[in-house]
């Protein structure tokens, strides 16, 4: 198998190639939290890139829960013509395009001002950066039920906008993975406890997603491989969940791994010396392909076609780039053509870990937005002055959502009283 060999999924669609264009966070939403130009200009450029499938950076469920200031939100069609040209211009070179779909649960920063929910009220430590996040509170079941609703109701909005699918953000400690981990769920309700409890959430979602779309909607799960913490989840757990997850009509499941606490989705193990390393995901995902009855896909440090090419051949069927494909977005193209080309950004090796993922992000981010105004991209970019550049567009960001916040609100108490009155 070629890593330019079309991949069937079980909906009976076909990906191009089995080369991916996995979730960053871009943090590029307009004034009404919706698909920005500078958005649709960068997916443009990566439609024309060549890879197979694109798969969005977090498209939020709730606009009360953000990953980030800029994220997009969808959950109702008051900007879904934004939609619409998104998916359009993603579809344009003939990938696939996917929302990733998600809900951050206590990975929500505390500046947004909003309330922070979780399944259990267990706080985010990460030392001196743990202030930046508020202590979440416990879900409600009638919370749990909302947050059900709310992601099969942005899956029917992202088919009726035009994406061929969307991918379930299960991973990387975002509310999905926070119910699946027995260190952030310490509930003892139905919700909580064994794996099974623990797993209903994402299982109850996958099921109510997979009514509200068409058969031949694509379905994916991001899952991770483990959560790199002593006693989180670990790799037997995501074997288990996989195969609670096969009758359920899922199309692919993407193999991640870690979280804001233990961010080894960013390749922080890797020295960059071997193929090995490079795709650091690989050997969890030969693990889960012989349980999975859908095709599997390994994000993680890929950047190099030996590479890619190693793990199609290792029985992985899609390989998930990031940042390879955000330093040079036409890599597809460019190995297609022969070229050796290996985009990398330098090592951060800063001893405060969570500072330095932030840093690593804030320079991926870099690259995104110089590829949103057509320009090229800059690899080398010092990490302290990217992220001092993120934080002050964050700031910016910042003080537009809680003005687009404090609106949605105003609306909302306003729609009540009317109700009321009509009542």
């Amino acid at each position: 198998m070629n890593v330019f060999d079309p991949l069937q999924l079980p909906n009976g669609s076909l990906i191009p190639n089995r080369l991916a264009k996995a979730a960053m966070e871009e943090n590029m939403a307009d004034r009404d939290q919706a698909p920005s130009e500078s958005l649709i200009r960068l997916y443009q450029a990566w439609a024309d890139g060549g890879a197979g499938l694109l798969i969005s950076g977090n498209v939020m469920i709730d606009g009360r829960a953000m990953t980030g200031a800029g994220g997009v939100v969808l959950e109702d069609d008051a900007q879904l013509e934004k939609f619409k040209r998104w998916a359009q211009v993603g579809r344009s070179g003939g990938a696939q395009f996917w929302l990733q779909i998600s809900h951050p649960g206590r990975q929500m920063p505390a500046n947004l001002g909003q309330p922070t929910w979780a399944p259990s009220a267990v706080a985010l430590d990460l030392g001196k950066l743990s202030s930046h996040f508020k202590p979440p509170q416990a879900m409600s079941e009638a919370h749990i039920q909302e947050v059900i609703q709310r992601f099969a109701r942005t899956a029917a909005l992202a088919e009726q906008a035009g994406f061929s699918g969307v991918e379930i953000h299960a991973a990387h400690g975002y509310l999905l993975s926070q119910f699946l981990s027995p260190l952030s769920n310490q509930r003892t309700d139905a919700w909580g406890g064994s794996l099974e409890n623990r797993a209903r959430l994402l299982l109850e979602v996958v099921k109510a997603v997979r009514a509200a779309v068409s058969s031949g909607f694509a379905l994916a799960v991001k899952l991770n491989s483990a959560d790199f913490q002593r006693g989180g989840f670990s790799p037997e757990d995501a074997r288990e969940v996989v195969r609670l997850l096969n009758p359920l009509g899922v199309d692919l499941v993407e193999l991640s791994g870690g979280s804001y606490e233990a961010p080894a989705m960013q390749g922080q193990a890797r020295d960059g010396r071997t193929l090995a390393r490079e795709a650091f995901f690989v050997e969890f995902a030969r693990d889960i392909r012989t349980v999975a009855a859908m095709p599997v896909m390994v994000t993680g440090g890929i950047r190099r076609q030996p590479v890619a090419q190693a793990v199609v051949d290792a029985g992985v069927d899609l390989v998930g780039m990031a940042t390879a494909l955000a330093i040079e977005p036409d890599l597809p193209h460019q190995w297609r053509a022969g070229k050796n080309s290996a985009p990398a950004l330098p090592a951060i090796t800063w001893k405060n870990k969570p500072l330095a993922s932030l840093a690593n992000m804030a320079t991926v981010r870099f690259q995104l937005h110089r590829l949103s105004k057509g320009r090229a991209t800059h690899a080398a970019v010092s990490p302290l002055r990217a992220l001092v550049m993120q934080q002050v567009g964050d700031a910016a960001r910042v003080r537009r959502y809680r003005r687009w916040a404090a609106q949605r609100q105003d609306q909302y108490l306003a729609e009540r009283g009317k109700r009321a009155l009509r009542d």
